[in-house]
């Protein structure tokens, strides 16, 4: 794949070190992840694993990391949807057999704001202190190579403060894997 950097990443450089995404938001892939998301059809997670398997799988299965974690939600939200979309997606996708997949290391707090429709910059002051790392599991994460799954980027946010708490507990390098990148344009953030 040709390294490229979207217009975000050329201003300011962001603490993950590289994205993968299948496919952009408004594409065909869309109407699936909306059934599994809002519609709660989990079925559509496998396909959607199956897509990725298929178009880019091979491609990344060999790809050096230790971990796959998936975005995390709050445990409010995961009570309230009955489960993650993107672990669902992300425990059916294919990896090394050196990667292990968990859905725990990562956590989330509480946030009852929804981020659809923010501003970058609002996004980027919501999801500040969000995410955390269980004391207990901070020693397997020392100089390891972690991939964060998602199911869709927007703004690169919340997996740029996801990235910013993993190496602040000792990971060395941080790959985001994406089903789906939405392109909004970019917006400047205020100075203070």
């Amino acid at each position: 794949m040709p390294i490229q950097k979207c217009v975000e990443c050329q201003y300011i450089e962001p603490y993950f070190d590289e994205t993968y995404c299948l496919d952009r938001y408004e594409g065909l892939l869309q109407l699936p992840l909306h059934e599994l998301k809002y519609q709660k059809r989990i079925a559509f997670a496998g396909a959607l694993s199956n897509t990725w398997n298929l178009l880019i799988g091979q491609e990344l299965e060999d790809i050096p990391a230790d971990y796959l974690l998936p975005v995390p939600l709050s445990i409010q939200k995961l009570a309230q949807r009955g489960f993650n979309q993107s672990w669902e997606i992300a425990k059916h996708i294919r990896c090394g057999q050196h990667i292990q997949k968990s859905p725990y290391v990562l956590r989330r707090h509480h946030y009852s704001e929804h981020q659809a429709g923010s501003s970058l910059f609002n996004r980027h002051l919501a999801i500040q202190g969000m995410f955390y790392v269980e004391a207990s599991d901070v020693q397997k994460l020392q100089n390891k190579t972690v991939i964060v799954f998602d199911d869709v980027m927007t703004s690169g946010a919340t997996l740029n403060e996801i990235a910013r708490v993993l190496k602040d507990n000792g990971v060395s390098r941080v790959i985001n894997w994406v089903l789906l990148r939405a392109a909004r344009p970019i917006q400047r953030v205020p100075h203070v």
